[in-house]
């Protein structure tokens, strides 16, 4: 994660209303990002990656976070409102656009297959509803070209 990605971030936390949205949103923005950043074929040092992430998560967020209870949080029924929220994409597509929109529905559902591999339950819920909503609207593809 370099700085510029930091700065965009932080710039797209500060278009919340209020501190609980712009939370929620960081949360959600750098959590995308991680994950698209994911979906290559170099190998990838975890230990370096998430100590990178979870350094910046602790500056900005304070003590308690990390970029594993980010991606918890991604695969609750508490993410709903941001992913749903105009707002946040638009500000996500600016502030982000190396991961294209199309491609969220894809992350979050990678994230939610690693959460059924830890717990062994099957996704239910709002969130698992609103990715196959998402695939049925773009014909069932997996992440867009770039990523």
């Amino acid at each position: 994660m370099n700085t510029a990605i930091q700065d965009r971030l932080l710039l797209l936390m500060r278009e919340g209303h209020g501190r609980d949205e712009a939370t929620d949103w960081f949360r959600v923005a750098l959590g995308l990002v991680y994950l698209a950043g994911l979906m290559t074929k170099e190998t990838i040092d975890f230990k370096k990656v998430d100590r990178d992430y979870n350094r910046f998560i602790y500056y900005t967020l304070g003590k308690g976070h990390s970029i594993a209870s980010v991606l918890q949080y991604m695969s609750g029924e508490k993410v709903m409102p941001v992913v749903e929220s105009g707002r946040f994409m638009e500000a996500f597509q600016r502030h982000c656009p190396e991961v294209p929109a199309e491609s969220i529905p894809f992350l979050l559902e990678l994230n939610l297959g690693v959460a059924k591999n830890i717990s062994g339950l099957d996704p239910v819920g709002p969130l698992a509803d609103w990715i196959e909503r998402k695939k049925g609207q773009t014909g069932g593809q997996g992440p867009a070209q770039g990523i």
